[in-house]
């Protein structure tokens, strides 16, 4: 509904609204493209005395710009001084209060993890902030909506700020069916801005009803303040005619009839609402900045508004330090507690030149011609043979600021701010400005157009290109953030690292992976609460040192040695094959011994080739070490050996859900990559980069992809947050160098934890896989590192499942080692013959079948397999038992046998031998041919009676004595024989 309102002036040229007791507004348009103009009382029901209907205009008309449909006459007429039109369009630039038409609605987040009840996002809201509006900086989703009726087809345009991807920022449109337009990705979601830059963001529009949403919402808060999206200057062309014109917002004026838009005051001017032309301030005591909608008063000068800079050195190696007022001035002088504005001219001597340059003899310093090099205090001189100049910048002595240096401030609200509000040269280091408020972005930039690899070195492939280190320090009392950024071929600036608070003097180190034309660039804040004075300008960042290698624009302040060509007493530098190394004595490219990989920024020599861990191996370049996917382990007889190509190329694991303070729910997704050489893991950032193709993502060509052997990201889904799809952002690298793999629970410094996943079983050892990352983070200033656990599980499938330690859901304790457990059958051993057995079966129809089965449990897998059953003839099982019986009763008959004739044959010794013990105790006399032993053959019973007792005489005595050694002689044989027959009953 569109009020009419009509504008009467007076003399003063100031507007003044006559509201009428009626309004126009125009029907709906019908199948001829016409309409009526009609009468609209203020107050309901006062039907009389409004004027008749009248055919209104065509339905297609509209006014040009400058100019607004005066309903009365249903005429184009020129808006007047102090005011805009747009003709067929709508702009919002003044942000005091929020718009008639715009509201913001905040969505309340999903259940907690305990189903607590859902959290009220209702104090979260878009906020007019003056010049701009200023999103919610919480984790809650809350959207800005507006909704227009277009006549004719047309567009939205707004310029936007969009600098912390913790921020989720998308812009879309609805039809009057609430459903929602087709889109392009890139269109939908907003790409990063770079600090204290605005971006312009144009959308086509529909004829009909538009519904326009700006959306946004936190990924991850935490303790980590996240910096707001920003919006101003919203136009909306497509509208059929607008009934009244815009007054000019404070600060701005139009000064003539028509004007489509309104120019802003000069500086120390202002302006009110609706002004044709700008009011000067009183410039002794009051000062404006541009586009000013009050005068403001001159404080007192102090520190904080001057600052230092050196002349160029003269020829007597001497400078002049120059003090000058910020821009614009805005302080008092010679007023109660008033700074001194110090005097201009001393001179002192001048600092070194830096590294690469040297003084010329127009006391300034030079770079050194090609070829030669200096330290910066010595006058350029050839590299010496078997050596080549090194390129780059290190820059420590800030006199003046290097040509290939920018510096610039750029206000939040304004726009740009005066450049030399930026950074200060200050000798020994550089610092950050005043700025002209403490929310201003001071911005520092550096440009390296690519990077050229030393000759020697020029092959090598998956090698470093060159890495920027510096040292800084920031001293701070507000909520101020030091932020180092990249710009890599002019696409997107990306935040690197950024540093919170107080920090103390410290360096950073940034490795270049690929070659490419790239901005390095340091901004400082000072607080990040919207600020228009400068309370906090004591709070400063001091960069003490810049150094780049391999700068393809750099200069030399080195040599490094290069290998020689070949032929006879030439010098010219020529490049090595991927994997040598130059060998220092004898300027000759060497290949790297087998299974080292060469680290490329090292010294010349044999140390530049570090051997692999244990169970790794390096690549044909040896330019990294990696994992073949086989392991071998020994413990005393049993070795056993291992194939992990079964588990796939890349694992991922999503744990969780895990819940921010709000009741957000996010998992943590990881990616792993455990076999190098086969294929690395890569993470995308959809957040910004939800216009790449899937075959983009796989390879990592993402502005903010990750492609390492571990990588990690933060996953939001698609459901409870009103956004359309699962959002992946924060992708992080946690493992690029593979260390190697081992049984052991300690490598490199390293430890595995193994009390983080209890076993019992201890037939197949865990087998640890150690990582390493060598970024340096401000909370990790090692790198991160990460162990992945493989354990033998038949249970499991090949792929098996990845898990981490219940103690630690986001797999890490200390945020820094990240710990992995991976359970898999296809993580046990290879299988042997050692693994199976033979089982016989029952002999049937004269065949037997040999059987072949695991060992339970199988702890191995592929290898060797079971041998197919053999089927052998046998004998019947009757024959065996008649031979075996056989033999049992010949046995028997054999023993019964031998122990009657022992039996019969020892009663006959012991006959003869009593017959003996009797003739020696009566020492018996018998005749010289006989004796008093019974003759072999005898019959004792016939002997019975023939025995003479008689009276034994010499002879007899001396008989008696013989037969007594008889008589033992027969004893020992009776013994041995009487033994012989017992070993044979028993038998």
């Amino acid at each position: 509904m569109l009020h009419i309102k009509l504008m009467v002036f007076t003399t003063d040229h100031r507007i003044k609204l006559l509201i009428l007791d009626y309004y126009y507004e125009y029907t709906e348009c019908d199948s001829t493209g016409s309409r009526w103009r009609v009468a609209i009382p203020q107050s309901p029901g006062a039907c009389t005395g409004l004027p008749e209907p009248v055919r209104g205009t065509e339905c297609t008309f509209s006014c040009k710009a400058g100019e607004f449909l005066e309903m009365s006459a249903q005429e184009c007429t020129q808006c007047a001084a102090g005011s805009y039109s747009l003709g067929s369009g709508i702009r919002f630039d003044q942000w005091d209060s929020m718009p008639a038409g715009f509201s913001s609605l905040a969505t309340s987040l999903e259940n907690g993890p305990h189903g607590a009840d859902r959290i009220a996002c209702n104090s979260s809201s878009w906020v007019p902030q003056g010049n701009y509006l200023e999103s919610n900086r919480d984790e809650c989703t809350v959207s800005l909506i507006y909704a227009v009726h277009l006549k004719k087809q047309g567009f939205v345009s707004f310029e936007y700020q969009y600098l912390d991807n913790n921020l989720l920022f998308e812009f879309f449109i609805q039809n009057d069916q609430c459903q929602e337009m087709d889109q392009f990705a890139d269109a939908k979601w907003l790409k990063l801005t770079n600090h204290g830059e605005w971006a312009t963001h144009t959308v086509n529009l529909k004829s009909g009803t538009n519904i326009l949403y700006w959306r946004t919402g936190g990924v991850l808060m935490g303790t980590k303040v996240v910096k707001p999206v920003l919006l101003k200057n919203i136009q909306i062309e497509g509208v059929a005619y607008t009934s009244e014109c815009f007054p000019c917002k404070p600060g701005m004026f139009s000064r003539a009839p028509g004007s489509s838009m309104c120019e802003p005051c000069p500086r120390d001017t202002y302006s009110g609402h609706g002004a044709s032309s700008c009011t000067p301030c009183n410039t002794t005591s009051q000062y404006a900045a541009e586009a000013s909608a009050v005068c403001k008063d001159r404080p007192p000068c102090s520190k904080k508004d001057y600052f230092q800079i050196h002349t160029a050195c003269d020829h007597e190696g001497k400078t002049q330090v120059i003090y000058k007022w910020i821009e614009p001035k805005i302080c008092l002088e010679g007023v109660p507690g008033a700074e001194t504005f110090p005097p201009s001219g001393e001179r002192e001597p001048c600092p070194p030149c830096n590294p690469g340059f040297y003084n010329n003899d127009m006391a300034t310093c030079s770079p050194c011609p090609p070829g030669t090099f200096s330290d910066g205090m010595k006058p350029c001189k050839q590299c010496p043979a078997g050596t080549e100049p090194t390129l780059g910048y290190e820059f420590k002595w800030w006199n003046i600021l290097p040509a290939n240096m920018k510096t610039s401030c750029f206000n939040v609200g304004n726009s740009k701010c005066d450049s030399m509000n930026g950074w200060e040269m200050a000798g020994d280091h550089i610092q950050s400005g005043a700025g002209s408020s403490d929310n201003d972005y001071l911005i520092l930039n550096i440009h390296i157009p690519g990077f050229k690899l030393p000759t020697s070195v020029s092959s090598r492939s998956g090698t470093e290109f060159g890495r920027i280190t510096f040292e800084f320090e920031t001293l701070c009392t507000a909520d101020c953030e030091l932020y180092f950024m990249m710009d890599v071929n002019r696409k997107s600036t990306t935040v690197v690292e950024s540093w919170e608070r107080t920090k103390a003097r410290q360096s950073y180190m940034h490795i270049m992976t690929k070659n490419a034309s790239v901005s390095y660039t340091w901004a400082f804040q000072r607080t990040n609460q919207p600020s228009d004075v400068r309370h906090y300008v004591n709070d400063v960042a001091r960069i003490y040192s810049i150094s780049v290698s391999n700068a393809v624009d750099g200069v030399s302040s080195g040599c490094r040695a290069c290998a020689l060509s070949t032929q006879p007493s030439s010098s010219t530098c020529v490049p090595c094959p991927p994997g040598h190394y130059i060998d220092t004595h004898t300027s000759q490219c060497t290949e790297c011994p087998r299974n080292t990989r060469l680290v490329s920024h090292t010294s010349p020599g044999p140390e530049a080739c570090r051997p692999c861990g244990p169970g790794s191996r390096s690549d044909k370049d040896h330019s990294l070490c990696y994992s073949d996917c086989h392991f071998t382990h020994t413990s005393g007889n049993v070795t056993l050996t291992f194939d992990f190509s079964l588990l796939g190329s890349v694992g991922t694991l999503m744990n969780g859900p895990s819940f921010t303070s709000k009741g957000t729910k996010y998992f943590h997704q990881f990616n792993i990559s455990l076999c190098g050489g086969q294929q690395l893991a890569v993470c995308t950032d959809n957040v910004t980069d939800l216009s790449i193709t899937d075959t983009q993502t796989e390879k990592g060509e993402g502005a903010n992809s990750v492609k390492s052997f571990i990588c990690q990201s933060t996953v939001i889904p698609a459901s409870g947050r009103g956004f359309h799809t699962a959002l992946s952002s924060q992708s992080i690298n946690l493992a690029n160098t593979f260390l190697g793999a081992t049984v052991e629970n300690t490598l490199d410094g390293i430890r595995a934890r193994p009390e983080l996943y209890p076993w019992t079983s201890k037939k197949v050892p865990d087998i640890n896989f150690y990582y390493r990352s060598l970024e340096a983070t401000s909370s990790c200033e090692s790198g991160r590192s990460a162990v992945v656990t493989l354990r033998c599980d038949p249970e499991k499938s090949t792929k098996g499942e990845l898990a981490v330690p219940s103690q630690c859901p986001a797999a890490t304790c200390d945020g820094c080692t990240f710990h992995f457990l991976w359970e898999s059958s296809g993580a046990c051993p290879t299988c042997t013959e050692k693994d199976y057995h033979q089982i016989e079966g029952v002999c049937k129809g004269g065949h037997q079948d040999l059987l072949y089965v695991w060992t339970e449990p199988k702890l191995c897998m592929g290898g060797v397999t079971l041998p197919e059953k053999k089927t052998l003839p046998c004998e019947g099982m009757e024959l065996w038992v008649r031979l075996g019986a056989g033999l049992g009763a010949f046995t028997a008959v054999l023993l019964v046998s031998l122990t009657c004739y022992f039996w019969k044959k020892n009663k006959r010794l012991e006959y003869k031998y009593s017959r003996l013990v009797m003739s020696a105790n009566k020492e018996c006399e018998m005749p010289g041919a006989d004796s008093c032993a019974v003759m072999e053959g005898e019959n004792e019973g016939d002997m019975e009676d023939e025995i003479v007792y008689t009276k034994p005489s010499l002879l007899g005595k001396l008989k008696a004595i013989a037969s007594k050694v008889r008589l033992a002689v027969l004893l020992l044989q009776f013994k041995k024989n009487k033994k012989n027959l017992q070993i044979g009953m028993q038998n």
